[in-house]
């Protein structure tokens, strides 16, 4: 995958946040990044299981370089330290479940070690980035080509157009096979491919989707009349129900790489971001990791 730069412009002086000092002219503090990021991305917008926001990082600290990835890995990590990114925009978090050390002698121990040492914060843009307008999912519907697209799973708290998930409609017909190559051909390459469940052959127009593991969404996809469901992390248990219950096939399903369908908001991300800090008059230069986080490498399939 190539990089994605977005520069941002040098149009201001750095006034002072109340969530840290000024930096130089056009150059925030990460405060004034984390203001951006609240008002793209809102922290209220994230599930109640979920843990978003700054992980590491001092807020008084200056930021003239971001990058952008999927997963908070060793490798994705050194690529923001290397290229020297005062900050790291996760869309996973590196801490979800409790933890009681982060010593180095851990992988997660060691990331916040590099993070720290390195000055490089980080921060966890997840559900809520699920949830928000112009969100994973609404990238990915926007990316096949999606119209009238509304929530999957409308968002208790909110706008009427964030939720998890969306749900539209192709402009015209497809077959269920030149969707699902559609659907490849977009997503990064990764081993596992995409796994689709249907007629080849059958005609498919309303499309749900999913970035992310969405096989817990099966009553809203039948709910909402789709006839194809693209997901990640598909289980075997409501797969196999979600074809038991199908009406005349319906909903087909395709089921994706967990990183691919998030990768492909990075570059959208990253560029709303930078468009915010620009209107704010401030001067940073925004990158999308190289790194793929998938963690398969190879996968053997019948012939």
């Amino acid at each position: 995958m190539e990089a994605v730069n977005t520069a941002v412009a040098d149009t201001g002086s750095g006034e002072e946040s109340e969530n840290g000092a000024a930096g130089t002219p056009g150059t925030p503090t990460l405060g004034q990044v984390l203001l951006a990021v609240e008002e793209l991305w809102p922290e209220s917008l994230a599930e109640e299981w979920d843990e978003v926001g700054l992980v590491v990082g001092r807020p008084t600290a200056t930021v003239t370089k971001v990058m952008f990835a999927v997963d908070p890995t060793l490798a994705a990590i050194e690529e923001a330290i290397e290229w020297g990114a005062e900050l790291l925009v996760t869309h996973h978090p590196l801490l979800l479940k409790g933890v009681t050390s982060v010593a180095a002698t851990s992988a997660k121990g060691l990331a916040v070690h590099r993070l720290i040492e390195s000055g490089t914060g980080l921060l966890t843009v997840h559900t809520n980035g699920d949830s928000a307008v112009g969100g994973v999912s609404d990238v990915l519907a926007d990316a096949f080509g999606l119209d009238n697209v509304v929530p999957l799973a409308p968002a208790a708290h909110g706008l009427p157009e964030e939720g998890i998930g969306r749900v539209g409609d192709l402009p015209e017909l497809m077959t269920l096979g030149d969707f699902a190559a559609r659907v490849f051909e977009i997503l990064p390459s990764v081993a596992g491919g995409v796994r689709v469940a249907g007629d080849k052959d059958g005609l498919v127009r309303r499309v749900a989707v999913c970035g992310g593991a969405g096989d817990s969404l099966f009553d809203a996809v039948r709910a909402s009349q789709a006839d194809i469901y693209v997901t990640a992390d598909m289980r075997h248990h409501p797969a196999s129900e979600a074809r038991e219950a199908a009406v005349d096939g319906r909903p087909y399903l395709v089921d994706v790489s967990h990183f691919a369908s998030e990768w492909l908001w990075l570059p959208a991300a990253a560029e709303a971001l930078g468009n915010v800090l620009a209107d704010q008059g401030h001067d940073v230069e925004i990158r999308v990791a190289t790194t793929n986080s998938d963690p398969w490498d190879f996968i053997l399939t019948p012939g």
